[in-house]
């Protein structure tokens, strides 16, 4: 059970930015001035990629800063949280 929720917290929100991407690409390019900023937040913090594309063309203020930390910090539990499971169950 716990290999199913890595898998779906790694590989969801690419599916996600694949599928936004296709339907929505004009709001990928109002958020992005380049591809290569939009690929980089796909390998290494999608769901930060997420949160901006969602508030960037309205420009990012106020409230819409909760939701870039937000999917920062999601990225940040998803690349720490498998480390702290590890050295758990090497205790055991």
């Amino acid at each position: 059970m716990c290999c199913l929720v890595a898998i779906v917290a790694f590989i969801g929100p690419r599916v996600g930015i694949l599928v936004w991407w296709l339907t929505d690409r004009a709001r990928w390019e109002i958020a992005f001035n380049h591809f290569f900023w939009g690929l980089l937040g796909f390998l290494f913090v999608p769901w930060t990629t997420l949160a901006y594309v969602l508030v960037a063309p309205g420009g990012v203020n106020g409230f819409d800063w909760f939701w870039i930390v937000l999917g920062v910090l999601i990225d940040i539990s998803n690349y720490t949280g498998g480390e702290a499971s590890r050295r758990r169950r090497s205790r055991r």
